[in-house]
């Protein structure tokens, strides 16, 4: 038995090694994968334009790298300060939380962001469910995926209250309908589709299931509460 639990110390630090190399090996291909369109962005964000940058999708994905490195010691700092307080779990917390807002923020924004007739164009309503998804095409369906997808990954890691695949659904078609009735509301020259708000839907459950390892451990760690009659 002593030589068996000597043994699972180091295949649990190679098990990790190896998933940390093929997750540097993946995020590798993909960033090789797109880097032709990234680089075309690139000239117009380092420029700080509005129009071409931040409202794409290759200049949200461009910004979202780029800060990145600002975004790990952000994590870092949190972490730290939970552990020195005795806080458990510190470092998935504050991973999850800068992860939410890292992966969340910049998409919001692009969602946001005015086009040429706002506050001109009346505000255009859809409220016909799949009709827009054809003419959203692979790249709008995809970016409409990852929207909320970070959210949908790591709100149940970081709240157990979000800790099941329905109540993940319902978060992402929340804040989407917020997001939808905002550019209504503010005439920012978008159709507030129902179609939107299904596909960010689906992105952040598909994201939370992906993520259901950690949350599931996590909630099952935690003390359950009971009361009595």
């Amino acid at each position: 038995m002593n030589h068996n639990a000597s043994l699972s110390g180091p295949l649990r630090r190679t098990r990790r090694i190896v998933l940390l190399s093929l997750a540097i090996l993946g995020m590798a291909s993909a960033l090789f994968a797109v880097r032709g369109p990234l680089l075309m962005t690139a000239p117009r964000c380092m420029a700080g334009r509005w129009h071409g940058c931040f409202d794409t999708f290759n200049g949200v994905v461009l910004m979202t790298l780029v800060a990145l490195p600002l975004a790990v010691p952000t994590a870092w700092a949190l972490a730290h300060r939970r552990r020195a307080a005795g806080v458990a779990s510190a470092w998935p917390m504050s991973l999850a939380e800068v992860g939410m807002v890292h992966g969340t923020v910049p998409f919001v924004w692009m969602t946001m962001m005015p086009g040429g007739g706002a506050g001109v164009v009346p505000a255009r309503v859809s409220l016909v469910p799949l009709r827009d998804l054809v003419t959203m095409g692979p790249l709008g369906i995809v970016g409409n995926l990852l929207v909320f997808a970070s959210l949908g990954f790591f709100a149940p890691m970081r709240f157990a209250a979000l800790a099941s695949a329905p109540r993940i659904l319902a978060l992402g078609a929340g804040c989407s309908v917020l997001v939808e009735t905002a550019q209504y509301v503010l005439q920012l020259d978008r159709v507030s589709s129902v179609d939107d708000v299904l596909v960010n839907a689906v992105g952040a459950v598909l994201a939370g299931l992906a993520s259901r390892r950690w949350w599931r451990t996590r909630t099952a760690h935690t003390p359950a509460i009971s009361c009595a009659a």
